[in-house]
C-alpha cells in the first residue's frame, strides 16, 4: 500500500513515528471525454494566455489574483516552505466522546502505521488507551496544501486518522426543514418504528452492491457487442401527496413484512392490534356510549341494592317493637 504522508504523532511527551495510507478507494468505470459526433479522444491542453502556446506539466505553478488584478505566483518550494507545526506532526489536542463531533465534519481516513518497530508499543499505548476511554483523540494535520482538524480513532485494531473540514465550513441548515409545527400522533409515530425494527431485520451493509455501476458496465458491454442496449422498466412515479400516512405506512410495514418472512405470527398480530387502535370518530363515540350505559347499569345495581337493604332493615325493626317484653 502507497504511503500517503509520513511524520509524528505527538502524545504528550510521547512521539510516534509513523506512515499514513489511504483507507478507502472508490470504484467506478473509468469514462473519458469524446467527440460525440466521431468518437475522437478529447484532451485537456495546458494553455498559456500570455505566450498563447501549450505548456509543459513541469512548468506549471499555483497563483493567486488579488481583487485589485495583481497575481502571486506560488511553487512548491513556497507550499513546502510553509511555517506550519502540523507539517509534520499530528499533535493530540484533546480526548473527547465520539459523540461530540458531528458526522458532517467527517471528510476522508487514512490508516495509521508504525514506521519502525521502536514505535510498536507507544502505538499499542495510545490504541488501547482509546479503547479503554471510549474517546477519539482531536489533532489537526497539514496534508498536500491544506491544514485540516483530524481525529484518531480505532478500527479493526488499527489506528485510523479521519480528517475533518472546520466548524465554520458546515452549512446552517435554517429554513429547510419544515417550519410550521407538525404534531406526529403516537400511532403513527408507533408504526414507523416498527416498520423501522422490521427493515432492520438480518440487515447486511457488506451485502449492499453498486447497481450504476453494473447497469453501466452491462451499456458499454451491449455497444462492444453491438447489441440493444438493455433498458429496464421505469418505475412507477412516487405520489406527490400523502393523503393517509396512517395508511401509506400500513402499506409500507406489510411490504416489509413480504420481504422478511422470519417474523412471528404473535409479533406480527400485536403490532397490527397496536396500529389499529387509532379509534375513528364513530368509535370514540360508541366507546363513549358504551361506558356511559356500563356506569348508568352499576348505578341502577347499587340503588336497588340499597333499597333492598333499608326494607330488610325497617322489616327488622318492626318485628322487634312487635315482640312483648317478659314480665320482671
Amino acid at each position: 500500500m502507497q504511503t500517503t504522508w509520513k511524520g509524528t504523532i505527538s502524545f504528550g511527551l510521547v512521539s510516534i513515528p509513523v506512515h499514513l495510507y489511504s483507507a478507502t478507494k472508490e470504484h467506478d468505470v473509468p469514462l473519458h471525454q469524446v467527440h460525440a459526433r466521431d468518437g475522437g479522444r478529447v484532451r485537456m491542453k495546458r494553455y498559456c494566455e500570455q505566450e498563447e502556446k501549450e505548456v509543459p506539466y513541469a512548468e506549471i505553478a499555483k497563483g493567486y489574483e488579488s481583487p485589485d488584478g495583481r497575481t502571486v505566483t506560488l511553487t512548491d518550494e513556497d507550499l513546502a516552505d510553509l511555517p506550519l507545526p502540523s507539517k509534520k506532526i499530528i499533535d493530540v489536542l484533546a480526548f473527547v466522546d465520539e459523540g461530540e463531533i458531528d458526522p458532517l465534519m467527517f471528510s476522508k481516513a487514512y490508516y495509521v502505521g508504525v514506521a519502525d518497530k521502536a514505535a510498536a508499543k507507544p502505538y499499542a499505548l495510545l490504541r488501547d488507551a482509546l479503547v479503554e476511554s471510549g474517546q477519539i483523540a482531536v489533532t489537526k494535520i497539514a496534508l498536500r496544501t491544506r491544514e485540516s482538524p483530524a481525529v484518531l480513532r480505532v478500527h479493526d485494531g488499527t489506528l485510523v486518522l479521519q480528517t475533518c473540514i472546520w466548524p465554520d465550513e458546515v452549512r446552517p441548515a435554517a429554513g429547510i426543514a419544515p417550519e410550521e409545527k407538525v404534531t406526529v400522533r403516537p400511532q403513527e409515530l408507533k408504526m414507523a418504528r416498527s416498520l423501522m425494527e422490521t427493515l432492520s431485520e438480518d440487515f447486511d451493509l457488506d451485502q449492499l452492491h453498486d447497481d450504476y455501476q453494473q447497469a453501466l458496465q452491462q451499456v458499454i458491454e451491449a455497444r462492444l457487442q453491438g447489441v440493444e442496449v438493455p433498458h429496464e422498466e421505469e418505475a412507477g412515479a412516487a405520489p406527490d401527496n400523502v393523503i393517509d400516512l396512517m395508511e401509506a405506512l400500513r402499506s409500507s410495514l406489510r411490504q416489509a413484512k413480504d420481504a422478511h418472512p422470519g417474523r412471528s405470527r404473535g409479533e406480527e398480530a400485536g403490532e397490527s392490534e397496536d396500529a389499529e387502535e387509532e379509534p375513528a370518530p364513530r368509535k370514540r363515540a360508541a366507546a363513549k356510549k358504551s361506558a356511559a350505559a356500563k356506569t348508568t347499569t352499576k348505578t341502577t345495581k347499587t340503588m336497588k341494592t340499597t333499597k333492598t337493604a333499608k326494607s330488610a332493615a325497617k322489616k327488622t325493626t318492626t318485628r322487634k317493637s312487635a315482640t312483648p317484653r317478659k314480665a320482671s
